[in-house]
């Protein structure tokens, strides 16, 4: 089952959401907010993904990170970071059972689940 990782009132994962249901793929959605991230979670992402591409630095949550705490990251530091503020992985995190994609990309998504392309 593919499953689908954001925050509801995030652009990017409610792009990925309306690809998804026009494409009639189905899927769960789970909301960081509301459904929580686990340890678990969070290691399974990191390890399929890296936690520096799984860190977004763009985001409003990390710019009201202290500065040293946004210092001299490490694995482990970034990790227990985004363990207490998921707001503060990028969006949306999609698993599909034999990959791991991070943040919004139609071609991408098209390619993942072989949607042929329109001539």
């Amino acid at each position: 089952m593919v499953k689908l990782y954001g925050i509801k009132n995030c652009d990017s994962v409610k792009k990925a959401q309306k690809w998804l249901q026009q494409h009639h793929i189905a899927y769960d959605f789970h909301d960081f907010r509301s459904d929580g991230l686990t340890a678990e979670q969070l290691q399974t992402f990191e390890s399929a993904l890296g936690w520096a591409q799984l860190l977004n630095r763009n985001s409003t949550s990390w710019r009201q990170l202290e500065d040293s705490q946004r210092a001299d990251l490490t694995a482990e530091r970034a990790l227990q970071l985004m363990l207490q503020n998921p707001t503060l992985i990028k969006r949306p995190v999609l698993v599909t059972g034999t990959q791991t994609l991070i943040g919004f990309n139609a071609d991408r998504y098209t390619a993942t689940f072989n949607i042929p392309s329109l001539p």
